[in-house]
């Protein structure tokens, strides 16, 4: 039963944490398309890892890490007032290169796809 809690939770505050980032004026966040790749919450609903990975590749994502950082209070304050949570996470931001390693090797595939269509003919 705990563990359907916090997967809707969880669902909860990465569909929220979406639209409040478009919310955040700090251009650190703006610059670039950041995208939330994974939450990640304790089970005691105290503390929340936000992976996240910009279009741009990874430094992009480290410089919105650092503006999300700075506007932490902002998007906990916002999540509380959205969720209605008794007690909201404490949030921590992290910076993967997931959606440019992902474009990587869809880039690969389709270019052995093209060799290999290029070998039939």
């Amino acid at each position: 039963m705990a563990g359907h809690r916090l997967g809707r939770i969880t669902e909860d505050i990465h569909r929220e944490l979406t639209a409040v980032f478009r919310e955040v004026k700090d251009p650190r966040v703006q610059q670039g398309l950041i995208s939330i790749v994974r939450v990640d919450m304790t089970n005691d609903l105290s503390y929340c890892t936000v992976y996240i990975s910009a279009m741009q590749g990874l430094e992009q994502a480290k410089v919105a890490e650092k503006g999300l950082k700075s506007a932490a209070g902002f998007i906990r304050g916002e999540l509380g007032r959205r969720l209605k949570l008794r007690h909201v996470p404490e949030l921590t931001f992290t910076a993967t290169d997931s959606i440019a390693y992902g474009a990587g090797i869809s880039k690969l595939i389709n270019d052995l796809k093209e060799e290999e269509k290029h070998h039939e003919d």
